[in-house]
């Protein structure tokens, strides 16, 4: 497995201090954020769109480092029923990949509207009162595979190999058998970027998920989560307080380690090798109570200390 983390976990540094970090801590790569949900300080994806001496130069800047582009990252929902920049932040994104030679994209299946009426997206998270399921027919059939088998046909032409979609909360795709299921729908070309962080605080285990997606991990990102069971036992898992309000809320995103310790993550990187997995292990830090060097320095060091990095040569002797 490679190490290397997401862009936005430095966000507040400029592109080259970002990769003098990242060469300075000993990581193989970094993810870069192109958009969506990100003000993508490390990107620019006009330029980058229009200018092919400024795709050069971003490539350069991580071979004069030793370092490469793990993947490009538009995460945010394409799916919007009335912002369209989205989508066409994932369909450049795809583009330029294939202009940089980079195989991976990460970004979210999107979640639509309720109804083509409706103006906010609508996630549904239960199987009742009966509209629930209109809803869901009308989000799958209608508006979610359409746009997945052109978002496919265009990465194919690109030459991205792998589009990587976090199971991620408030969105269509957001477990496995979701994962699964437009996989099946679209094809291969689509696959799993591996969180355990959602996973937890949608009550799902990330050891059981990375066995049941088996060939379909695409990519993994690094975070945790902190399960605050004293307001758990009275809120649930149903969170909608302030991100900033750690001690107010049933669960956060965490510094990896603060949540669930090396053991844990131990058993996760096994089990992702059980499973076929040995790719990029891309930290996200998103833990507003530590500084996000410090944060990413403690992450790195833990993952260094227990992931698989060498090839398996051990066999049973022939007797």
């Amino acid at each position: 497995m490679k190490l290397g983390f997401v862009s936005d976990s430095l966000g507040g540094l400029p592109f080259d201090a970002l990769l003098d970090q990242a060469a300075r801590l000993g990581v193989q790569g970094v993810e870069v954020n192109t958009g969506g949900w990100s003000t993508a300080p490390h990107f620019d994806l006009g330029t980058m769109k229009a200018s092919a001496p400024a795709r050069r130069a971003f490539a350069t800047a991580f071979a004069d480092r030793g370092l490469e582009v793990i993947a490009l990252n538009a995460n945010g929902n394409p799916l919007h029923p009335t912002d369209p920049r989205q989508a066409d932040c994932l369909r450049d994104t795809i583009r330029i990949a294939g202009e940089l030679g980079i195989t991976t994209v990460c970004t979210l299946s999107g979640l639509p509207a309720g109804s083509a009426a409706d103006r906010m997206p609508n996630w549904v998270v239960s199987s009742w009162p009966p509209e629930t399921q209109a809803i869901l027919r009308y989000q799958w059939e209608d508006v979610l595979l359409p746009f997945w088998a052109g978002i496919a046909d265009l990465a194919r032409a690109s030459g991205v190999e792998r589009i990587a979609l976090e199971l991620h909360g408030n969105q269509l795709v957001y477990n496995v058998p979701t994962l699964l299921r437009l996989r099946a729908a679209v094809g291969p070309v689509i696959g799993a970027n591996l969180d355990p962080s959602h996973l937890f605080w949608m009550g799902a285990d990330p050891l059981a998920a990375a066995g049941a997606l088996g060939d379909a991990i695409y990519h993994v990102h690094a975070k945790d989560t902190f399960l605050n069971a004293p307001k758990q036992a009275t809120t649930s898992l149903l969170e909608t307080g302030s991100l900033m309000d750690i001690p107010a809320r049933s669960w956060s995103y965490i510094t990896l380690g603060f949540g669930h310790g090396e053991e844990w993550w131990r058993q996760f990187c096994y089990r992702l090798k059980m499973a076929g997995y040995d790719g990029w292990l891309s930290i996200e830090h998103e833990d507003v109570m530590l500084n996000g060097l410090e944060g990413l320095e403690k992450s790195v060091a833990l993952l260094k200390g227990l992931m698989p990095t060498k090839p398996a040569h051990y066999r049973p002797q022939g007797i």
